[in-house]
């Protein structure tokens, strides 16, 4: 970077002799100087002027009383300074250009990018002084050439210090120090963003948590790298693919088939296992004891003499297998296995064989060792490697010995230090053996995540590496059911590495939590910094638990550090890698307008991503990682239930608090203010959420008071685009909840800062509650295998889009603002997405996953989220209004244990709910078997007879749900809802109507325990009974049913009528109206009055009283006065509630404030106000349909479903949708007669016994041919040879027993198989192939069906366009993403 704002020919840290540029002592380009009031006077100092601006100009005015002479003496004594400087400049610039010339001719060309070329840099090897504290100051201009330790660094001034670097990254620096301090103009480099760092440097960050001899730097503390105002950090190691996904399924031991492992004592006789060696499967395992039985070593031979060419055998002996052991036998061993020891086994000899059938001896891998005295001086080890048909590689070892008196034998079958892991993206270059990755768990229990070091790999393609060792756990790599599972791999390493020196055992009062020290090193920015930038670097051990503000790397209290703030070069994180952490991974604090890119926060203890006080704003976080986010201890939110309880010194008088309404919260993203921006991020596994987006009502911590009300709830919502949650136990998504921002108090003992809540998120322009609304939009989600809850929002107005959910306890769910009167209505929508109950990822048996059990479309065992008997729901119902549209759902299939249901309801409900639930324009694939469920009593349900369970309800706009279009669904239990014709579903326990519905809200005042029973008059012996909303005892009660409009209803208590009925109309269009009557004893009087509440203002409006008249006939014939009647033979209020002004959009209320009745009653009895006996039959009526009931949709569903078959976390890559039905004899017996292949939902079947082959343009996604062959002969083998195009996918599919299935064999190579597969004996084949170019992608496929063993469908989505395929890269390809990026950073 220059020096001046014009071109120059100099290094950049060199100024051109001609130049009259001044710079301030500590200088670093990158900043401009921020436009901002002087710091306070315990601030630190101002940072340096703006690079590239003007110099400074001392002006002094002359003095008038100044006589010539003395002005004479100061021009003389200038040109005197004027020659000195230019002979020293002229001086300097020959110097310069010596440096320069012998920098050429010895090849060391110095590059203006690089911070160690910096010619005014002194060599520095200060060598190990652990007792010293050095300062680098003004003229201290240092390049770090060798390994040193300080007791401190300080660097100040003007002071710099450079980690040296060479050419072939040779050089190993690594600097221990308690603290590095950098402030006033000090700067530290390691590297820059266009000279990026070789070598391997290392800063070891030294101390323990309880030693006290090292005292502590005010605001800092201990064991830090600390920047202070005026300070430079530039770290920037080498550039590295920080993270990707996996592209091909890692199955648990790196086999399919599982591996293999056996050990035994004492199993005389010859061990024998079978191998298939297509899939590394143990076909057949036996003992032979060919020591004591002649029938044990014949049957032996049949064996060997019958098994196929190229199948793997393997032996082990134990004890002794030579007494019996027959020449046939032993002829068998050599000529059909190749082993030259067969014929001279010996007694007790051990013998270990691996071989291939009919592979000669140069297939054969044999071992033998003598015994004497019980022992055999070592182990027969046999072992040869091999490869699937599918290309993956491993190993069959046998292994034979005697040891201390005991005979051992024993197998293996496994791909340990075998395992190839495929990438999307191209990584040879930047991962190298010898780094660390982590492998994301793709299943319920975060803990499945696994860390591996990379092994050197020739073999592998830039998009491959090999692994050590293997995994123990399922990663999956695919796309499935239409949602994007694909495991995240993390590279760890990075050739910069800041680490905390760690002891090996626990020390400090974090000992009661850990077995583990918990005290780390820490990064602290703090604001007025001149230039950070940190890339590419590592940061492991960092971070100490219990210390507030220590964090592994911390912007702290810094404002602005983008543009806004006055930097040139604005604030980033880039590439780093922050793993093993004891508190936090990266946390911004009262800071706005940092870019956080490709960062990893891989197992740490409290919140990962953390935006601590709530006014933080503008910060851009980018295609990040966090893994394995453990509970912690710092604040409430960060801790476990054991934690929780456990901690109490910040509570009041002992209070004990509630783990799950205060506490169990920590979470990767914690997102503190919604005006952030969150781009295509990961998080991957946490103890409760992957992202949480939690309101603070006022600025906390150290910026309490900085700003007096956030109005965070109020705020919009910032970019919220392609980002994937998964494999978190509470939820993936929440957006919910504040927390406490007062201290602990008798009035409120809970901790400050714990879980409040009392937020609602509801975003409007500017943050005014008087401007109109702004929708939150949520963008391509991607929500799986969360054990609770894929998403959980509370608010409005929300939108959901273009999103997937699969796997997940419960998809997702929304909650309302509140209830009327706090929520004036708001909108929650879901479109284009795609909800899958229990997908073909079955997960892991283990890795603290707690449930195992059947599931799925194919009934095979699988994890399960929290509980084997929970319901699994798709999108449930809480409350609403929500409007769920253009969506598919598909794998939701009850098993004798569960309901499993696409559409359900919050469990043990007490809340409201509204009719205006609308769901429309929904697919429900074949594999949904129950479309909406409404609950039965039992486990889960309980009695199912809350409030919010009997009024449970949705609208189905288009009949698309049900088949009956503009119908309700609800309970065949609520009679307030039905009519004659109404269509029971008794399979979801509910009935769909039709008719208008509204609620109406009843408040009661002076009855706080009192059940409502709501009678319908055309049904009075089926009254629905509510207990109320609020608990019991409360001074007020609230009930809120759901009502058929144009009907009358009766309502009665179970004890004394309340002294004030107030009934609100809610969800009323104009002109909808119920007539009602309140039960009350005849001695009653009544004040009634009509109003219309403005919640906004908070008056009343309209207010009119109720006159009165004579009988109920009457008040009949005049629906629209404001009339009553009260009948005292049969104590019954009647009134009509009818809206007058319509709703706007999703309101709860009409467009000038909420209509009310309120109805205050006089009375001196005390008896139960339960009307029924007088009522009925006198005010029974004949049951009838107001709206009559729709026909059955006749047509189907027409732009229904998403019209996306897959939701990826790279969207902008399109995928074709295959599905491969091949027919096996065994299916035909059972009655199946369905074999076809689909390409994106077009079906082609066939129906003639042989082969049939779809081939596709894996550029364009178009089928290009469409063939079929009775057999496989000359005719089938020329088209597999010359009829496919290149660049063709090829799916194949078969029907009966395919005649030359054996045959085909060798010919599926050339479509991407590692080997010619063993076909023989198989029934069935369905195959995803590709042919052209140099190796197969990693989605090449065969699968095989035999027996009972049939193959079903089989559905894979492959990648289409990618230039490994050669197709072309579009011309100009949009990405989203990064256009969002631009806009999020302000660099459109």
């Amino acid at each position: 970077m220059p020096t001046s704002d014009g071109p120059s020919r100099f290094p950049v840290f060199v100024a051109p002799s001609h130049g009259n540029h001044q710079r301030c002592p500590g200088y670093v380009p990158g900043r401009v100087a921020p436009v901002r009031s002087p710091p306070p006077a315990k601030a630190p100092p101002p940072p340096p002027l703006k690079p590239g601006g003007p110099p400074r100009q001392q002006q002094t005015a002359p003095s008038l009383s100044e006589d010539n002479q003395r002005w004479a003496l100061a021009q003389s004594r200038q040109q005197r300074k004027n020659t000195i400087i230019c002979c020293g400049v002229s001086l300097g610039a020959f110097l310069l250009t010596l440096i320069l010339v012998f920098s050429l001719k010895s090849g060391n060309v110095l590059d203006e990018n690089c911070p160690d070329h910096n010619p005014s840099l002194s060599s520095w090897n200060p060598g190990h002084q652990p007792e010293k504290g050095v300062v680098v100051k003004k003229g201290h201009l240092f390049r770090l050439e060798s390994s040193a330790t300080f007791h401190s660094l300080t660097i100040k001034s003007g002071g710099r210090v450079v980690f040296g670097d060479n050419a072939d990254g040779s050089k190993n620096v690594t600097l221990r120090t308690h603290h590095i301090l950098i402030e006033d103009g000090g700067a530290l480099h390691i590297g820059s963003p266009k000279c990026r760092y070789r070598s391997r440097a290392t800063i070891a960050l030294m101390g323990r948590a309880d030693d006290k001899a090292v005292p502590e730097v005010p605001g800092l503390g201990r064991k830090f790298i600390g920047v202070l105002g005026g300070g430079t950090l530039e770290l920037h190691g080498t550039e590295r693919v920080s993270w990707s996904l996996l592209t091909r399924s890692i199955p648990a031991s790196g086999l399919a088939s599982g591996g293999y492992a056996f050990q035994k004592n004492f199993s005389r006789g010859i061990n024998l296992r079978v191998v298939d060696q297509d899939t590394a499967a143990v076909l057949f395992s036996e003992r032979y004891d060919t020591h004591d039985s002649h029938n044990d070593s014949r049957r032996l031979t049949q064996l060997l003499r019958s098994l196929p060419a190229g199948r793997i055998v393997t032996l082990a002996v134990g004890d002794s297998a030579v007494k019996s052991f027959l020449f046939e036998t032993k002829k068998a061993f050599e000529e059909v296995l190749g082993s030259k020891f067969a014929y001279d086994l010996k007694y007790r000899q051990a013998w270990a064989l691996v071989a291939v059938v009919g592979g000669g001896n140069a297939s054969c891998s044999e071992d033998v060792r003598e015994h004497e005295n019980l022992n055999t001086g070592g182990r027969a080890l046999a072992r040869r490697s091999f490869t699937t048909v599918d290309g993956v590689d491993f190993s069959v070892t046998a292994y034979s010995e005697w040891k201390n008196g005991y005979p051992i034998m024993g197998f293996q079958v496994d791909a340990e230090d075998q395992v190839v892991l495929n990438l999307q993206d191209e990584v040879r270059q930047t991962w190298q053996p010898g780094d660390d990755i982590v492998v994301a768990s793709t299943d319920y229990s975060m803990h499945q995540a696994e860390e591996f070091t990379l092994l050197p790999c020739p073999q592998c393609t830039s998009r491959q590496v090999r692994i050590q060792g293997k995994p123990q756990y399922n990663h999956v790599g695919e796309i499935i059911d239409g949602v994007d599972m694909r495991a995240e791999v993390a590279l760890l390493s990075r050739n910069i590495l800041i680490y905390g020196e760690m002891e090996n055992s626990c020390h400090g009062n974090m000992c009661q939590f850990y077995s583990h020290s918990t005290f780390g090193g820490h990064i602290k920015i703090l604001n007025n910094f001149s230039s950070v930038h940190l890339s590419h670097v590592e940061l492991k051990n960092m971070g100490q638990q219990g210390e507030k503000g220590r964090y592994p790397l911390h912007f702290h209290m810094c404002g602005d550090v983008d543009q806004k703030g006055g930097y040139r070069d604005p604030t980033y994180v880039d590439g780093l890698s922050i793993h093993h952490s004891f508190s936090r991974c990266l946390t911004i604090h009262a800071t706005n307008g940092l870019l956080v890119k490709n960062t990893i926060g891989y197992d740490t203890l409290g919140h990962c991503f953390f935006l601590e006080d709530g006014i933080e704003q503008r910060n851009t976080l980018y295609h990040n990682l966090g893994l394995l986010t453990r509970p912690g201890t710092l604040l409430p939110t960060d801790r476990n239930e054991t934690l929780c309880t456990t901690i109490k010194d910040k509570v009041y008088n002992g209070y004990t608090p509630s783990p799950s309404t205060e506490c169990k919260a920590v979470s990767t993203f914690w997102i503190a203010n919604p005006n952030n921006n969150l781009i295509s991020n990961a998080a991957a596994g946490s103890q409760d959420a992957g992202i949480w987006f939690v309101f603070h009502s006022s600025s906390t911590g150290d910026s309490h008071g900085l700003v007096p009300e956030t109005k965070a709830e109020l705020t919009p919502l910032g970019i919220f685009y392609n980002n994937r949650v998964h494999s978190n136990f509470k939820a993936g998504l929440f957006i919910d909840k504040g927390v406490k921002t007062t201290n602990a108090s008798a009035a409120d003992p809970r901790e400050y800062l714990c879980l409040d809540n009392s937020a609602r998120f509801r975003p409007h322009q500017n943050a005014d509650p008087g401007h109109p609304r702004v929708a939150a939009v949520i963008d391509n989600l991607i929500s799986f295998k969360n054990n609770d809850l894929g998403a959980w929002i509370r608010g409005g107005d929300i939108v959901i889009q273009n999103s997937g959910f699969a796997d997940n306890g419960v998809g997702l769910s929304f909650a309302s603002d509140g209830s009327y009167p706090k929520d004036e209505g708001s909108s929650q929508e879901v479109r284009q997405s795609l909800f899958v109950g229990e997908s073909q990822n079955r997960g892991t048996n283990g890795g603290q996953n707690k449930y195992w059990g059947i599931g799925g479309i194919d009934g095979k065992m699988r994890t399960l989220p929290r509980n084997r008997t929970f319901p699994i729901r798709g999108f449930q119902i809480y409350d609403g209004p929500v409007r769920l549209t253009r969506s598919t759902f598909r794998g939701f299939i009850p098993t004798p244990e569960r309901y499993t249901s696409a559409v359900g309801f919050n469990l043990k409900n007490t809340w409201q709910l509204t009719p205006r639930n609308n769901l429309s324009q929904l697919t429900f694939h074949p594999t949904v078997v129950l479309r909406a469920f409404f609950g039965r009593p039992g486990q889960w349900f309980e009695d199912n007879d809350l409030d919010g369970d009997k009024n449970s309800i949705f609208h189905d706009v288009d009949g698309s749900v049900t088949g009956y279009r503009d119908t309700y669904i609800g309970r065949p239990d609520n009679f307030l809802i039905q009519h004659p014709t109404c269509v029971k579903l008794p399979l979801w326990n509910g009935m769909t109507c039709s008719g208008r519905y509204s609620q109406v809200y009843i408040q009661t005042q002076g009855a706080p325990s009192l059940s409502l029973s709501i009678i319908r008059d055309e049904y009075p012996d089926a009254p629905l009974v509510l207990r109320g909303i609020n608990s019991q005892g409360a001074v007020s009660q609230q009930y809120q049913p759901i009502l058929m409009m144009s009907k009358s209803y009766t309502l009665h208590w179970n004890g004394p009528a309340p002294r004030e009925v107030v009934l609100s109309l809610i969800n009323f269009d104009k002109d909808d109206w119920a007539l009602v009557g309140l039960c009350y004893p005849s001695d009653t009087t009544f004040q009634i009055m009509a109003d219309i509440y403005d919640r906004q203002k908070n008056t009343f409006d309209d207010i009119v009283d109720y006159g009165t008249v004579s009988s109920l006939a009457q008040l009949e014939k005049k629906p629209l006065e404001r009339k009553y009647f009260f009948d005292q033979s049969a104590g019954v209020l009647w009134l009509y509630l009818r809206a007058r002004h319509g709703r706007d959009g999703h309101s709860y209320c009409s467009a000038k404030g909420c209509e009310r009745v309120k109805v205050m009653a006089t009375t001196s009895s005390k008896q139960t106000c339960n009307c029924t006996t007088k009522a009925y039959p006198k005010y029974s009526k004949t049951p009838s349909a107001v709206v009559p009931m729709p026909p059955l949709n006749a047509q189907p569903c027409k732009d229904c479903g998403a019209q996306q078959f897959v939701f990826s976390s790279e969207p902008w890559t399109s995928y074709l949708q295959t599905q491969v039905k091949s027919l096996s004899p065994k299916e035909q017996q059972r009655g199946d007669n369905m074999s076809f292949i689909t390409v994106n939902e077009v079906t082609v079947s066939f129906s003639q016994p042989g082969f049939f082959l779809v081939s596709v343009d894996a550029c364009s996604g178009k089928v290009t041919k469409k063939t079929s062959f009775a057999k496989m002969d000359a005719k089938m083998e020329q088209y597999l040879k010359t009829g496919i195009p290149k660049r063709s996918m090829v799916l194949m599919a078969t029907r009966g027993q395919p005649v030359g299935l054996v045959d085909l064999a060798p010919h599926l190579v050339s479509f991407g198989m590692a080997k010619s597969a063993d076909l023989h004996g198989k029934d069935s084949l369905a195959l995803w192939g590709f042919l052209g170019g140099s190796s197969p992608p990693s989605w090449v496929s065969l699968r095989v069906g035999q027996e009972d063993d049939v193959l079903g469908l089989q559905e894979r989505y492959l990648p289409l366009g990618l230039e490994i395929y050669g197709c072309l890269p579009p011309a100009a390809q949009k990405r989203k993403d990064l256009e969002l990026l631009k806009k999020a950073t302000q660099l459109q």
